[in-house]
């Protein structure tokens, strides 16, 4: 069952977070159990203390959505160990209907490639060069089906020499003499017993018996017997050899699970090789990618929460499928290829949509993940305050608080107080709910910080406006802004660089210097964007 990511937007706050967590439980709990939240950047301390409040784990943090090779449905052969005989690769490379096979060393990880070509190619060689250097005994003995008929035989853990078939002929006229031979035959006393003289390597014996005075006789040669044919028996004995002893094992093309799809087309298109192994984060082999594995990629599946603008959403967008938009923006531009549930509400906070899923499905949420909704409507709404926020996101949060138990303004203090630690870097501040806007083809970034005690930020003023200058010129943006919105105060201190005339136009501003208090104002996606949005057209 392939997962299906349920992701806010990038540099998420409270809301993102919580309404992607509260999706994938509702979606769970309805028994569609391949849904996980996930996050696309790091929680801010205002997260943090509400996950910490009502003890939840953040969100997986994803970094993009491409089309990975764990993605793609690649073919998963048995996986032969390198000290497997040649016949035992064959012999699976017919009963899977493949050409190839991952070979592996003892622990998993990879060893090399056997192909039908390279058997073949190996028996053609074989023809011309019948020596076969140490074959173990146990190899041997189980592709022939044999067995060891004597002592000293016993005592032999590999087998060497040149692969000779004794026709019948007088001992005078025998066909071998080295004494570095693997003797094949039959019925034949005198070439076994002349075979034991000159202590060859070893003799086997194809259906029939060997006398009690051949097998007593003292010698290091191994006799082997075997029910199979002589002509069969030569064959198998080129086949006893390893896996290792014929396979690929060096220049390797190889991919990892985690490798992006269009990394790999680029590489398989400067190779020839016909399937290539598929390897996992601890280099052990999980399976084999052809060429035609790259034709349908399968995509990540992924619904967008709190968001619907490409350039707020994860990195890879256009390689995923999109299911699903549950949103309380503006519609902005993504593109999807097929029709999709769309929701978007005119409410303050994404949560309050999903709560009302809850109710609509007829599930009521634990204790703790109610809480945990309560304090995103809250967080987003501003404690009721953003021009945002509606009749709805106050019921709905106060449904949410009589289920947790829990008392809004203790919680609404508790969030807002967590925003301004002196600890922090203005840097880290601003990213911590930044977003960035292509409006008329002005590129704008708009970050917010709500607090209770704006002074405080205030007094860090000018390290707020460097540090907005730099991503002003590493972004190359047209204008950067930085909400510092007060809760307290019900109105934001807003500060500004880059295209400053714009700005004080637009806000009807006249005399500032890079920062002006605005009342009433709280709201981004409802005051600010809008404003901007109507005086460019």
């Amino acid at each position: 069952m392939d997962t299906v990511y349920i992701t806010g937007h990038r540099n998420p706050d409270t809301d993102s977070i919580v309404s992607a967590m509260a999706y994938a439980a509702l979606k769970n709990a309805l028994g569609k159990r391949e849904y996980q939240a996930a996050r696309l950047g790091q929680v801010s301390d205002e997260t943090q203390l509400v996950l910490d409040r009502f003890g939840f784990q953040p969100p997986k943090l994803i970094s993009n959505v491409r089309t990975q090779v764990r993605d793609l449905d690649y073919d998963i052969p048995p996986t032969l160990s390198a000290a497997a005989t040649i016949s035992r690769g064959w012999q699976t490379m017919q009963s899977e209907k493949i050409s190839v096979l991952p070979v592996a060393n003892e622990d998993g990880t990879l060893y090399g490639m056997l192909s039908a070509g390279d058997v073949a190619n190996y028996d053609m060689t074989s023809v011309r060069n019948p020596r076969m250097g140490e074959i173990p005994v146990f190899n041997l003995l189980s592709v022939l089906e044999g067995k060891i008929l004597n002592e000293g035989g016993e005592l032999k853990d590999v087998i060497s020499g040149e692969v000779i078939i004794a026709l019948p002929a007088s001992r005078e006229n025998l066909m071998f003499t080295n004494k570095d031979s693997i003797v094949v035959c039959g019925d034949q006393p005198e070439m076994i017993r002349r075979a034991l003289e000159l202590e060859v390597s070893c003799v086997i014996v194809c259906q029939a018996e060997v006398s009690q005075e051949l097998l007593e006789a003292k010698t290091s040669t191994c006799i082997i017997s075997t029910p199979i044919d002589a002509y069969q028996a030569v064959r198998l004995i080129c086949h006893a050899l390893p896996i290792s002893h014929i396979c690929n094992s060096q220049a390797l093309v190889c991919f990892h699970l985690d490798d992006y799809v269009d990394d790999v087309q680029d590489a398989v298109l400067e190779s020839r090789f016909r399937a290539y192994p598929i390897l996992d984060e601890n280099e052990r082999v999980v399976g084999t990618l052809s060429r035609f594995h790259l034709l349908r990629p399968r995509r990540k599946r992924v619904v967008l929460m709190d968001h619907n603008e490409k350039a707020q959403s994860v990195p890879g967008l256009d390689q995923a499928e999109i299911l699903e938009i549950v949103d309380h923006h503006r519609l902005a531009d993504i593109e999807t290829k097929n029709p999709i549930s769309v929701r978007n509400e005119p409410v303050g906070s994404t949560t309050t949509i999903v709560a009302g899923m809850y109710q609509e499905k007829g599930l009521m949420p634990t204790a703790k993940m109610a809480g945990l909704m309560a304090a995103a409507i809250i967080s987003d709404t501003v404690m009721f305050k953003s021009p945002t926020c509606t009749q709805r996101d106050i019921d709905i949060a106060n449904r949410m608080a009589r289920i947790a138990n829990l008392s809004l303004e203790e919680l609404g203090k508790a969030i807002f107080s967590a925003t301004c630690g002196d600890d922090r870097t203005v840097d880290a501040m601003i990213h911590t709910d930044y977003k960035e806007f292509h409006i008329a083809g002005h590129n704008l970034a708009v970050s917010q910080i709500t607090c209770m005690d704006s002074d405080r930020l205030l007094a860090r003023k000018e390290e707020f406006l460097a540090a907005m200058e730099a991503v002003h010129s590493q972004r190359k943006l047209n204008t950067v802004v930085l909400m510092i919105t007060d809760v307290l105060l019900e109105g934001t201190w807003l500060l500004y660089v880059g295209d400053e005339e714009t700005i004080e136009q637009a806000f009807n501003i006249k005399g500032a210097k890079n920062s002006v208090f605005l009342p009433k104002i709280m709201s981004r996606k409802k005051q600010v964007i809008p404003t901007l949005s109507a005086l460019w057209g």
